[in-house]
């Protein structure tokens, strides 16, 4: 095999499995580590991969891990504040959904030291871990293959999991909420379908989303905002978007 071929095949493995070690590219090419090395390195002087220790990542997977954690670390104080309004609303007999959300997190750096026996349903693996150190979290974990922002599971396994359960309160995540439009959107749809899925299981459900998100619209209409019992926002909104979500029998919960 030309060496333009081998390097062209490692690509095509990156594009399908996100990373590549060398050992086994060297196994599977019949050559030794040392020219796998050098492939990687042409590669990633060209721009197409990021080199790792023992192998290498797609560009496209460095670029959705990287996203990942710039939402975890953005708008911090707001997130605390609309998990601590959601604790509020929660039951130790309940069953509780947090959905893939970074105020998901926040909630669960809340609960993670909790005296109160709460059950938890979740798809977010954050959240997983945080919340299975507690043993008074009586905790429900949905798996399946795991998205590619690595925070979570979003596929046909996970959802004939969670569609087993019907949780008194959910919480979920929307990267949009226009209160005019009646909408939710996110930038996944496989993401987006979950949360429809949830919405539609649960006994009562609340979105949970900084002000920032409040009239604006993503990619994908996941469902509309009168299907859910209430939003949960850091900051007061204006009387007028008030007024919208009263008539659509939408609670505002403005997070103290």
């Amino acid at each position: 095999m030309f060496l333009e071929e081998r390097q062209a095949k490692i690509l095509e493995m990156l594009e399908r499995d996100g990373k590549v070690l060398v050992k086994e590219l060297a196994e599977i090419f019949s050559v030794t580590e040392d020219s796998i090395r050098k492939d990687l390195s042409t590669l990633e002087l060209d721009g197409k991969l990021k080199r790792t220790y023992g192998g290498a990542v797609s560009i496209k997977e460095k670029l959705q891990m990287t996203e990942a954690n710039r939402r975890r670390i953005s708008d911090v104080e707001a997130k605390r504040k609309i998990a601590v309004a959601a604790v509020k609303l929660m039951q130790p007999q309940d069953l509780i959904f947090l959905d893939i959300s970074t105020i998901s997190i926040a909630i669960a750096q809340i609960l993670e030291k909790t005296e109160t026996p709460y059950k938890i349903l979740t798809n977010m693996v954050d959240v997983l871990v945080m919340l299975a150190r507690n043993p008074k979290i009586n905790l429900f974990f949905a798996g399946g293959q795991i998205n590619q922002s690595r925070d979570g599971f979003s596929d046909v396994l996970n959802m004939t999991f969670l569609s087993s359960f019907r949780p008194d309160v959910s919480f979920i995540g929307s990267f949009g909420v226009d209160i005019k439009k009646n909408s939710l959107t996110s930038r996944d749809t496989a993401a987006g379908v979950h949360k429809a899925r949830m919405i539609d299981l649960s006994k009562s459900s609340y979105v949970i989303a900084e002000s920032r998100k409040i009239g604006i619209e993503s990619t994908y209409s996941f469902a509309t905002l009168d299907k859910v019992d209430g939003i949960i926002t850091e900051a007061k909104l204006s009387d007028a978007l008030t007024t919208a979500a009263d008539k659509l029998g939408v609670n505002i919960i403005t997070a103290d």
